[in-house]
């Protein structure tokens, strides 16, 4: 039996034939809003930016611009910025929202280059022989060593603890004591 067209059906067939490719291209808008909506590296660096008072590469300011290939969830509110080290070396970057994410910001040094930065006196010089202090939960293990480069208290240095021991590296706690630690 053939099924008799009136003007009210083809006013609903026409209607479905407009909507539906409408509503696919509304879907489709909506996923590339989704994906343009996560937040943008560029942000992170207007942040900085605003919050140090100095732009990227210059003195106070962040060290290089963000990876464009930063992939953060979309932040509801406005980024947070705080110093992340007292010497004002590296920043924090968080979003507060509902899927927090932080990210963390390195600063040049705000008096020009690190080699116009005094640096303190070694407190342990190469070849001085230390104690390497291995230091974990609820336990210290200690052996003399050596030192295989000079460095300040704080430092990270290269250190062994025989004549063919792999080196190791450990933070200089004080003049003569190495400490790696351990967990």
């Amino acid at each position: 039996m053939p099924t008799e067209f009136t003007p009210e059906k083809r006013k609903c067939w026409l209607l479905a034939a407009i909507s539906i490719p409408l509503l696919l291209l509304g879907e489709a808008a909506a996923t590339a809003q989704t994906r343009l909506a996560s937040t943008d590296p560029a942000a992170i660096d207007r942040a900085v930016a605003a919050f140090t008072g100095a732009a990227i590469g210059t003195p106070g300011g962040a060290r290089m611009a963000s990876d464009p290939r930063l992939q953060l969830a979309p932040c509801g509110g406005p980024l947070a910025v705080s110093w992340h080290t007292p010497a004002r070396t590296a920043v924090a970057v968080e979003c507060p929202g509902p899927t927090a994410w932080r990210v963390f910001v390195a600063i040049s040094p705000a008096t020009g280059s690190t080699a116009a930065t005094p640096r303190p006196a070694p407190a342990v010089k190469r070849g001085d022989a230390i104690t390497i202090m291995v230091r974990g939960r609820g336990f210290t293990v200690q052996q003399p060593g050596e030192a295989m480069e000079a460095g300040a208290v704080g430092d990270w240095i290269e250190v062994r603890t025989a004549r063919k021991a792999q080196p190791l590296r450990a933070r200089i706690e004080r003049p003569g004591l190495a400490v790696v630690p351990a967990g």
